[in-house]
């Protein structure tokens, strides 16, 4: 039989938010106060989630036993599928000894640890946010600063929070896409306003992250490589998302941002070069990495060639298999749909969350041959042919590799069972719904509901699905422009992509740094949360002092 959802089981909101937060409290607290392994903290919150969905809600014990299930599958691909490959790439490389000279490369470019920060975290980031999103930037940017000698916390943190401005543009656009194609949203209005409200944020991020690794003083002592980093990251980011569409505004601001960032390096170098590779005021810790740059080893063209090579492979793999007509060749070929029985369509959404009830779908894609993951993959293997490698060395590089990351794909697939779970079990929406009571304040609250659904789903577009629909209903009984708590939902989102569990596993596992997740939280939080809340105050201002900034269309 179908089971409807009830989001307010108490009959109080507050009581039933408070309640509907228990099992994200209870991972959050074991992960980053109680310094709990990060898949038994998962495993914890899993377990507060079901009593939660099963004793609280009324939801039966057997469907929210097959809404973790399908969350667990969709942590394995397409998630930790990604996660796999690129450390089974990275692995290759420095077995190779090509890491090194790509190491070398990037030093060559400058040795100043602040501007490194800004081409790999930011531009290179950004790019592989634009072609692929769902984890690649922060597996790549950290494991290549981790490779250049930044410590853990820096490598992972500083990952984390470079990747924010592109995630709503990210996978070539899906977020938004997605929102519009959902919830019945105008999506040229839509992506133009998202547009406008990230601008800000494309600007201030640069800057915000070297102040974040260096401090203030040592920001304000690269602010010409740092301008020039975020308003030529900003301007076709603007210009793509107003005047063209979503698929391809990361992409274009990503490049155009590195190459104006090199260019301007070859003109302008700081007269200090920072060597420090920890963040400020950690040097002395367990989390310590190299104490200063070593001298700059140089390499023939050929050999740069060859260390770039892989590389260069990655991305052109990844964007390929970021396209849409190849997403559907790949599917057509591939991509057989299991319907979980006793969940799908056996969940009734119900108003305010939906204008009318409509049931829940659940069904698991497995779409291998279209995932990003495997286009990584394949890239690994060709990288792997081009460095010589034989085909046993390959097998066992994979498999060593598989070893190295086993709790890491454990924990993704349990933080995505619990993900899953709160979504169907309406635990979630309850604490939507508890932020859309705010009233005249719900441009800002709205915009928290969207950082809180990333950093419950670790996915916009996921965050998109989850409470777009609730944002389009709250704005038309509060008399608010429709696209504007849309694109606040997903932009406010970015924000909380530092802080989602599956992004800091991500992080840990690309630095080497696994049972450390706690440790990344707590460093990430504070920029997380400030981030989402100055935001918020810019929704607000949208809404109520600068409509102009608006799209007209609603």
């Amino acid at each position: 039989m179908a089971w409807q959802q009830v989001y307010d089981p108490f009959g109080s909101m507050l009581a039933s938010a408070l309640l509907a937060a228990i099992p994200v409290a209870v991972m959050l607290v074991a992960l980053g106060f109680l310094h709990i392994k990060a898949h038994v903290a998962a495993a914890l919150g899993l377990a507060a989630a079901l009593l939660v969905a099963v004793f609280a809600y009324q939801m039966p014990a057997e469907m929210a036993g097959r809404a973790a299930l399908l969350g667990g599958f969709t942590g394995l691909l397409p998630i930790g599928w990604i996660v796999l490959n690129i450390i089974f790439l990275q692995q290759l490389c420095v077995q190779n000894g090509s890491f090194k000279v790509l190491q070398a490369s990037l030093s060559g470019i400058t040795g100043d640890r602040r501007l490194q920060l800004l081409l790999i975290a930011f531009c290179f980031g950004a790019f592989f946010e634009g072609a692929a999103g769902f984890g690649t930037p922060v597996a790549v940017t950290a494991g290549v600063l981790i490779g250049l000698g930044f410590s853990p916390l820096a490598a992972s943190g500083l990952s984390l929070i470079a990747n924010t401005a592109p995630v709503a543009f990210g996978a070539l656009g899906t977020p938004v896409i997605t929102l519009a194609k959902v919830h019945g949203y105008d999506l040229l209005p839509l992506t133009a306003t998202i547009g406008r409200q990230l601008t800000v944020f494309c600007v201030l991020v640069p800057f915000w992250l070297i102040w974040a690794f260096a401090g203030r003083k040592a920001m304000m002592e690269i602010w010409p490589a740092i301008l020039v980093t975020a308003v030529s990251f900003a301007i076709p980011q603007y210009l793509m998302s107003n005047f063209v569409g979503p698929e391809l505004v990361a992409i274009v601001a990503a490049l155009v941002s590195m190459t104006c960032l090199i260019l301007f390096l070859r003109v302008w170098q700081p007269k200090t070069i920072w060597t420090s590779t920890t963040l400020r005021g950690r040097g002395n810790g367990a989390d310590a990495g190299q104490p200063a740059q070593e001298p700059v080893q140089r390499y023939s063209r050929a050999e740069l060639v060859r260390a770039w090579m892989p590389w260069l492979i990655l991305t052109v793999f990844v964007f390929i298999w970021g396209l849409p007509p190849v997403k559907d060749f790949l599917n057509n070929l591939f991509a057989p749909r299991f319907p979980i029985d006793g969940l799908h369509n056996m969940i009734i959404r119900v108003p305010p969350v939906v204008p009318t009830p409509h049931p829940e779908t659940a069904v698991y894609t497995l779409n291998l041959l279209s995932a990003t993951g495997t286009g990584i993959l394949l890239s690994a293997i060709v990288g792997a042919l081009f460095m010589k490698f034989n085909s046993v060395d390959i097998v066992r590089a994979f498999f060593r590799t598989l070893w190295l990351v086993r709790y890491s794909l454990l924990t993704i697939v349990l933080m995505l069972a619990l993900g899953t779970l709160t979504r169907y079990s309406g635990s979630d929406t309850t604490l939507g719904l508890a932020f859309a009571n705010s009233g005249a304040l719900y441009p800002f609250f709205g915009t928290l509901m969207g950082w809180l659904g990333v950093a419950m789903t670790g996915s916009d577009t996921a965050s998109n699905v989850l409470f777009g629909g609730m944002q389009k209903v709250a704005a038309q009984q509060l008399d608010l422009p429709v696209n504007l708590m849309g694109a606040a939902n997903s932009a406010g989102g970015v924000m909380g992509k530092m802080i989602d569990a599956q992004s800091i596993v991500v992080a840990s596992t690309a630095t080497r740094w696994v049972n450390h997740e706690g440790d990344i939280l707590r460093f990430v939080f504070f920029h997380s949360l400030a981030l989402a809340a100055l935001m918020g105050i810019l929704v607000t201002l949208q809404a109520y002092v600068w409509p102009f900034t608006l799209m007209v269309s609603n």
